[in-house]
């Protein structure tokens, strides 16, 4: 993976110290907490309901063990003992005091790790497909791309203070991982008809009050112009993207107001106006990010017979269905750590199940982890031979449910157990999701659901690409839980449907258990998924069973 240069240890060190001084005017009362709060948002701390929350940078989501372990130790030591892995495949601490920031921040630096731009009105941590460098189908390692545009954007004195937070996702291949759809930007590596490697660019995608797929922008621009389409969209977005409304500031909704011709047209002029003076970036750079993420020599594992393990145990089996998938070298395997094991708080991973997953990438898998923004943990390169060791290490640690893509593998957003902004609770109605689908031994037999849940209208848990999206709101003082069905972040994006009027918190678990009861009862066959299911019946079956359902329980 990619490590930091002198530059890059010089500039986090510096971040540190300057952040220092004005933490400590905070302490000491110079500041007040409004007058602190841009300085804090621009290093990753947030003011949460009960305490500071510190937002930790993980670029494209991928890390070491020495890493994992050093957020291990930040975890035990300044906050309550786990961490919490987000949809921007970044960690967050939910209570960490004001004194030790700069303690954990230096801890941080020291394994190369900071909370720059992981908040603000700034470009935040660039996100890349979570399988990226270990699967067949893809055309290059998007890591590659999100490394040049993070130390592009890191410090951008013209991108610190846009309109509103700025987010770009990257893939590596024509199935999206990343869900570059629901982006500010997104980019996917395509190959052109001279088999010349560019990018397809969408713009103004985004969740929240307002949620939009992205526009195409151009079907293929050559790598050698991305930094300059780039900063053309962004001088167009800081120019004109609105300021005088936070809900109105994101691109997706000056694109909406410009529409997609005219803001192609103003993009397109401003690159034409600096193309010429454009230099490439410097060889040297190129070369330090391409060896960066050299992959690990797959020679050394040998040929294995990983389906003769699966007789030694059913429940490694079932597991290995879930949980494995194909790498791009034959003799290894991508390995999918849950973070969702029913009844638990989806996303989080206590200090030992992360030294866990550090001492499991060191040993068996190349030293690589990465966080998807599915809030799980995967460990991209597997030599066959050790899965059934890394399982039952797994397991030993509750670390082995096997639901990845699966009922009870649910992204949810905080919601009121932390967040200011929340309206209703995520995490409980996750839980009791979970609990329950494994209370019925069903989750095998439904197969591939994804469920999203967020506790207020900005969608902090994708509840809008949900096959089925619940999101949490306030009706008169009581949380109200609205359900939106065929949702879908992946190269056929789609938002989803809502089913109609919302359910308070008792009558959730029961209006979820009639969605897949009308998908079990009338699918085809067993091969027919439910999103397969949804986008040949369409809404009429739920909506007929939910109300009618309601209305008898009335």
């Amino acid at each position: 993976m990619y490590r930091y240069n002198e530059f890059d240890k010089n500039f986090v060190l510096s971040r540190v110290r300057e952040f220092k001084e004005q933490i400590q005017r905070r302490i000491d009362g110079v500041l007040t907490e409004n007058e602190f709060k841009p300085f804090r948002l621009q290093n990753g701390l947030y003011l949460q309901l009960h305490a500071y929350m510190l937002r930790v940078a993980i670029p494209y989501g991928t890390l070491s063990g020495n890493q994992m372990r050093q957020l291990a130790l930040v975890a035990e030591k300044y906050d309550r003992g786990y961490g919490h892995f987000t949809t921007r495949q970044n960690i967050q601490y939910n209570w960490i005091n004001l004194p030790d920031v700069v303690d954990v921040l230096t801890d941080l630096a020291e394994v190369e790790m900071h909370a720059i731009q992981t908040s603000g009105n700034c470009i935040r941590n660039i996100t890349a497909d979570h399988f990226a460098g270990a699967v067949a189908d893809e055309i290059e390692d998007p890591r590659l791309t999100a490394e040049l545009l993070r130390q592009w954007s890191s410090g951008h004195p013209e991108y610190a203070f846009l309109p509103r937070k700025f987010k770009i996702a990257v893939s590596g291949s024509p199935h999206d991982r990343a869900v570059i759809a629901f982006n500010d930007i997104g980019l996917c590596l395509v190959r052109n008809d001279e088999e010349e490697i560019g990018y397809k660019i969408y713009i103004g995608g985004g969740l929240g009050r307002t949620p939009r797929i992205g526009r195409v922008l151009t079907e293929f621009v050559p790598k050698t112009h991305l930094l300059g389409f780039i900063d053309s969209i962004l001088h167009v977005y800081n120019r004109l993207g609105r300021r005088d409304n936070i809900y109105k500031a994101r691109i997706k909704i000056l694109v909406d107001e410009l529409g997609l011709d005219e803001a192609r047209r103003q993009i397109y002029e401003h690159f034409e106006s600096i193309k010429d003076s454009l230099a490439s970036p410097p060889a040297d750079l190129m070369t330090a990010i391409s060896d960066g993420f050299a992959p690990p020599d797959f020679s050394a594992a040998e040929a294995y017979d990983l389906e003769s393990d699966f007789s030694l145990s059913t429940t490694f089996k079932n597991w290995a269905e879930t949980n494995l998938t194909s790498h791009r070298n034959p003799n290894h395997v991508i390995v999918s750590v849950s973070l969702k094991k029913p009844g638990a708080t989806p996303g989080d991973a206590s200090s030992d199940q992360m030294r866990i997953l550090a001492d499991l990438a060191e040993k068996y898998a190349y030293n690589e982890l990465h966080v998807s923004h599915e809030q799980n943990i995967i460990l991209p390169h597997v030599p066959k031979q050790h899965v059934l060791t890394i399982y039952n290490i797994l397991n030993d640690a509750d670390l082995a449910a096997a639901n990845i893509g699966l009922v009870s593998d649910i992204i949810a957003c905080p919601g009121m157990d932390y967040c200011s902004l929340a309206t209703a609770r995520s995490i409980p109605i996750a839980k009791q999701i979970a609990v329950r689908i494994d209370e019925l031994k069903t989750e095998r037999d439904i197969g591939p659901l994804k469920i999203k849940i967020s506790g207020c209208i900005n969608a902090c848990g994708h509840h809008h690409v949900g096959h089925i999206g619940i999101l949490g709101l306030d009706r008169a003082g009581v949380e109200n839980y609205q359900i939106t069905l065929g949702g879908d972040g992946t190269e056929v994006a789609q938002l989803g449907e809502r089913t109609g009027p919302g359910f308070p918190a008792d009558k959730l678990i029961p209006a979820i258990e009639t969605i897949i009861g009308v998908y079990l009862t009338n699918r085809q066959q067993r091969e027919e998924t439910f999103l397969d299911y949804y986008r040949r019946a369409g809404m009429g079956p739920f909506k007929e069973a939910l109300y009618q359902n309601t209305a008898r329980a009335a």
